[in-house]
């Protein structure tokens, strides 16, 4: 829409990093920013939207808007900080043509799913395609295939025997912070294979810790979210220290 990127100095620097400057695609955004971040400490740099015609950027942009209100950010006379965040997934679960993936029963479809419409760098409306086409795939076959489910043994009821209510709840909140930072710090837009090195010894004692905690304590939303956390940032350092070739959103330095 013509906004720019400004570092904390008031300095445009995207043409440092591509020719096409802010309308760069969007991992060469993100690395210009992590970039620009790394060199000078800071934890965010500028989006400048005050040379832009107020009645067309409120019109495309409500919700930026209305963050900025909630924040107290008057755009028109203030840069609004910004930084790179995760953003959505460019496929990583296999499946076939009906969203099958290679575990019985298992459908995947969307943006966490390799159907084939993805491509190396996600592409805007894809999810859409996902949605509409592979969805009603996963549905259909679903449907042919949910009698061979169903006549599977009976799965016996859930035990919670020798178990107790967590006393420190502190103690899983805690847990899911450190993922998330160990992931923003260790796993982030550039990483390294000593950085993800350093992510994945971290992660292998939160894992003990929370499996002992699993083991001996009431089952949670909580305590089960804080597992699959781990669990999925656990596959995607281990992706990302095999993977050798840096294309799309991927980027990994030596």
């Amino acid at each position: 829409f013509g906004a720019l990127l400004r570092n904390r100095k008031g300095e445009l620097f995207m043409a440092k990093y591509d020719e096409r400057k802010e309308l760069a695609s969007r991992d060469i955004v993100s690395r210009a920013i992590d970039s620009e971040l790394k060199k000078s400490g800071d934890e965010h740099v500028y989006l400048d939207c005050r040379h832009l015609d107020p009645d067309g950027f409120e019109n495309h942009f409500p919700n930026i808007i209305q963050k900025c209100k909630e924040l107290g950010i008057d755009w028109k006379q203030r840069m609004i900080p910004v930084v790179p965040a995760a953003h959505y997934l460019c496929g990583g679960v296999a499946t076939n043509e009906f969203g099958q993936t290679q575990i019985a029963s298992l459908y995947a479809c969307g943006e966490c799913a390799c159907t084939g419409l993805h491509g190396a760098n996600r592409l805007a409306s894809n999810s859409l395609l996902e949605a509409l086409i592979f969805a009603h795939r996963c549905y259909e076959k679903s449907s042919e295939e949910i009698e061979k489910v169903l006549e599977l043994a009976e799965v016996p009821d859930w035990s919670e025997e020798g178990t107790t209510n967590p006393k420190e709840l502190i103690l899983i909140t805690h847990n899911k912070k450190e993922v998330q930072a160990i992931m923003s710090n260790y796993v982030g837009i550039v990483r390294s294979n000593e950085r993800l090195n350093r992510a994945s010894n971290r992660l292998k004692v939160l894992y003990e810790e929370t499996e002992d905690l699993y083991k001996r304590t009431k089952i949670s939303p909580q305590l089960s979210e804080l597992r699959n956390l781990i669990t999925i940032a656990y596959l995607i350092v281990k992706q990302s220290q095999a993977r050798t070739e840096n294309k799309g959103g991927f980027y990994k330095e030596a």
